[in-house]
């Protein structure tokens, strides 16, 4: 264990990378997201996307956590096991941590009503149905979905090279067009659209996490190929 919080340490060092940038652009994101607002002439709710921004910093983040800190670990005699264990540990670290500030942006909204401008960011309604602990849940199960599809896609990379990977997203591609095809074939949209509903948030997250399982098995199979 103290090995594997070793690797925690050394992915924090750079605390760009993990803190300080996601922080920046979704504080850049917020500022963005509350002028836009200003500049819209209604009373209703107005609700964006400006807080996926510093989602997808976790996936860059996710690519040079493999990509750049990997050779370095091995020149230190890290065991793959071990970085790759304490790789994800800070990953989930730095996603909670995401998810927390979600949260507490989601509380300053409701208290100021929306920024003054009835603006939203974060207290999504689909989101927060389930209250606090499900937009949590939720929060943490993107910020880390996002890290992981970028660890395993700079895993793949590295294990078998670019023509690979190319291949492999060219048929996860051809994956979810089969996958639109057949429910509009078979005229599944109404049902489909149904059972996300039914899900909800945190549901869909609870599936996410599956996902962000399956990922990382994928991940540390190729990870033992990889070359530094």
């Amino acid at each position: 264990m103290s090995r594997t919080l070793n690797v925690v340490r050394l992915q924090l060092i750079n605390k760009q990378t993990f803190i300080w940038v996601p922080l920046i652009v979704l504080a850049g994101a917020v500022i963005v997201s509350i002028l836009i607002y200003a500049m819209i002439p209604i009373d209703q709710p107005k609700y964006g996307g400006g807080g996926q921004a510093p989602l997808w910093v976790f996936f860059g983040t996710g690519l040079t956590a493999m990509t750049l800190t990997f050779p370095f670990s091995q020149a230190l005699s890290i065991t793959r096991r071990d970085f790759f264990l304490g790789t994800l540990l800070a990953a989930a670290l730095g996603s909670a941590l995401m998810a927390i500030i979600f949260v507490i942006g989601g509380g300053i909204e409701l208290l100021t009503n929306g920024y003054g401008v009835n603006g939203y960011v974060f207290h999504l309604p689909w989101i927060w149905e389930a209250g606090p602990l499900g937009a949590f849940v939720t929060f943490f199960t993107l910020a880390l979905f996002f890290f992981v599809v970028g660890f395993t896609g700079a895993t793949i990379y590295k294990s078998w090279g670019p023509v690979v990977l190319t291949i492999v997203s060219f048929v996860l591609v051809l994956a979810l067009l089969g996958v639109i095809f057949v429910v509009t074939r078979l005229e599944l949209w109404i049902q489909f659209w149904t059972m996300f509903a039914e899900l909800g948030a945190v549901g869909l997250s609870l599936w996410g996490l599956v996902v962000i399982a399956v990922l990382s098995a994928v991940s540390f199979l190729a990870f033992r190929r990889a070359t530094p």
